[in-house]
């Protein structure tokens, strides 16, 4: 029987700080039009931190069931483990979406922005089928394109409009930038299954860029943010914070350029989702002052 434990791991709170930094960052955005609203900021949130659990949920179901999780280098998964039946993983899942909806509903109720619905929709089908249905998009290494616009773009640029009901430039800037740091968030993790994901035949990113441009492009998506902060601060100046990740982004770029494997990426795994979570924070520091 699967304890607390297991399930956090199954809800994988390690990649949680994917779901609240473009929250974070979307509202610095509203703040610094003048049009902040910390209801609307928590209500997004919570959709945010439901979808991406149910993305968890849904991951471990499906790759689960195919197979794919019976060998693999980092925990044990829910279905894969054999802790809970698939079925169960499968609830959990959809109960999260639709938590993540009815919060989503309240929002859009009170922001008037009732064309968010079909990104609702669009984000549900897309975490569905990242892993799920006869031909999965994080099969076929595709993976980092739908999370940098669904955690990257729709998520910071979603809260911003729900708050300010415009787009400001620093949105836009930030959005990217957060959405690459998801991506490496994701390309961290597939760079330490690629051996066992191409023996099951998941061809993601990391499995086709193979393993040293797979480090590389980590340590880009990672550098990259920081330039974006650089030109927010032309109107932002205190964007600059963000800067303070610099230290923790080179220890990470050392650690990955430098051969870390197996386990020890789990490390950078944990580390990747802390500077996801500090650059939403400086940065909603920043663009708000």
């Amino acid at each position: 029987m699967a304890t607390l434990k297991d399930w956090l791991e199954g809800a994988r709170v390690r990649t949680l700080p994917a779901a609240v930094a473009p929250v974070l960052i979307g509202t610095g955005a509203a703040y610094q039009v003048g049009s902040g609203s910390i209801p609307r900021a928590l209500l997004a949130g919570g959709v945010a931190l439901a979808f991406q659990i149910g993305v968890n949920f849904a991951n471990d179901y499906s790759d689960g069931i195919r197979g794919t999780d019976d060998v693999r280098t980092g925990p044990p998964r829910l279905t894969g483990g054999g802790m809970v039946s698939p079925g169960i993983v499968k609830v959990a899942a959809f109960a999260s979406f639709g938590l993540g909806c009815l919060l989503g509903l309240v929002l859009i109720a009170l922001s008037g922005a009732w064309w968010l619905l079909a990104a609702g929709v669009a984000a549900v089908i897309a975490a569905w089928f990242y892993t799920g249905g006869d031909k999965p998009y994080g099969y076929m290494g595709l993976g980092e394109v739908f999370v940098f616009i669904f955690f990257g773009l729709m998520a910071t640029l979603g809260t911003t409009w729900t708050q300010a009901g415009q787009l400001p430039a620093s949105s836009w800037l930030g959005a990217v930038g957060v959405g690459f740091i998801a991506c490496a968030l994701l390309m961290i993790n597939n760079i330490r299954d690629i051996p066992t994901d191409s023996l099951v035949g998941k061809h993601t990113l990391a499995v086709r860029m193979g393993d040293r441009a797979a480090r590389l492009a980590f340590v880009t998506m990672l550098i990259i943010p920081m330039l974006l902060a650089c030109i927010m601060a032309i109107e932002a100046p205190w964007a600059l914070l963000s800067l303070l990740l610099l230290p923790v982004i080179a220890l990470q770029a050392k650690r990955v350029l430098g051969g870390a494997n197996g386990r020890d990426l789990i490390l950078v795994l944990r580390d990747t989702g802390l500077i996801e979570l500090g650059y939403g924070i400086t940065l909603l520091i920043g663009l708000a002052i």
